[in-house]
C-alpha cells in the first residue's frame, strides 16, 4: 500500500487507521497493540504528538519491548527527531540482538543521513539493504546519500536498483513531518534520477 501497490490507497489507508483504531479500543495494558497500532497511525498521518505518547506509553508498560524501541524509532524519526530515533533503534538491537537487524539499522541510516551525516549513513543503509534487499526506504536514504556526497554515478546505480523493486522512485506519500527533512530526501532523489533541483 505504501509503495503503489494498492489499487485503491485512500480506502487502504482508511480500513487500515480504522483498524489501529479499533485494536487500541480493545488493548487495554497491551504494550504490543499500542505499539503497532502508534506506527500505523503514524504512517498513516495521524497526529504525530498524540503517536509518541502512545508509543511512550507502550514503553512504560514495558521497557524491554525490542519492537516497541524500534517502533519508537521510527515514529521519532517521522518526528523529525534524528538523534532519538537513533538511540531508540540502537536499544532495540540491544534488547533483541539476534533478530533481523535491517530495519533498525535502516532507520539509523536515515536517521544519520536526515542529519547530513552521509559518511555516517551510508554503511548503515548498506548493511539494511544486505539484510533486507526489498525494503524501498532503504535505496531511497542511499540514492539520496550519494546523490548529496556527489557521487551521482553510485545514486543512479542505486535507483536502478530500487525500479527493480517498485516502480515509485519519489514515494508516493512522504510519512516526514519536517518540511526540511522531505525537501533533503527529494532534492536528493531528484539529483539522483538526473534532475535539477
Amino acid at each position: 500500500m505504501r509503495d503503489g501497490g494498492s489499487e485503491n490507497p485512500e480506502a487502504d489507508n482508511r480500513k487500515g487507521a480504522d483498524l489501529a483504531r479499533r485494536a487500541l479500543q480493545l488493548a487495554g495494558d497491551d504494550p504490543g497493540i499500542l505499539a503497532n497500532a502508534a506506527v500505523v497511525l503514524a504512517a498513516l498521518g495521524e497526529d504525530i504528538g498524540t503517536m509518541m505518547v502512545l508509543i511512550d506509553r507502550a514503553l512504560a508498560l514495558n521497557p524491554s519491548f525490542a519492537r516497541g524501541w524500534f517502533h519508537s524509532g521510527v515514529i521519532r524519526l517521522m518526528a523529525g527527531q534524528p538523534d532519538l530515533a537513533i538511540e531508540h533503534a540502537r536499544n532495540s538491537l540491544r534488547l533483541s540482538p539476534r533478530a533481523r537487524v535491517g530495519f533498525p539499522i535502516s532507520v539509523i541510516g536515515q536517521a544519520h543521513f536526515l542529519s547530513r551525516r552521509y559518511d555516517e549513513a551510508v554503511p548503515n543503509i548498506l548493511l539494511a539493504i544486505q539484510d533486507d534487499p526489498t525494503f524501498p526506504p532503504s535505496y531511497r536514504h542511499l540514492a539520496a546519500c550519494y546523490a548529496h556526497m556527489g557521487r551521482l554515478d553510485e545514486a543512479r546505480d542505486v535507483v536502478e536498483r530500487l525500479r527493480t523493486i517498485t516502480p515509485a522512485v519519489i514515494p508516493p506519500n512522504l510519512q516526514s513531518r519536517n518540511p526540511a527533512h522531505r525537501d533533503l530526501l527529494l532534492s536528493g532523489l531528484r539529483l539522483a534520477m538526473g534532475e535539477k533541483t
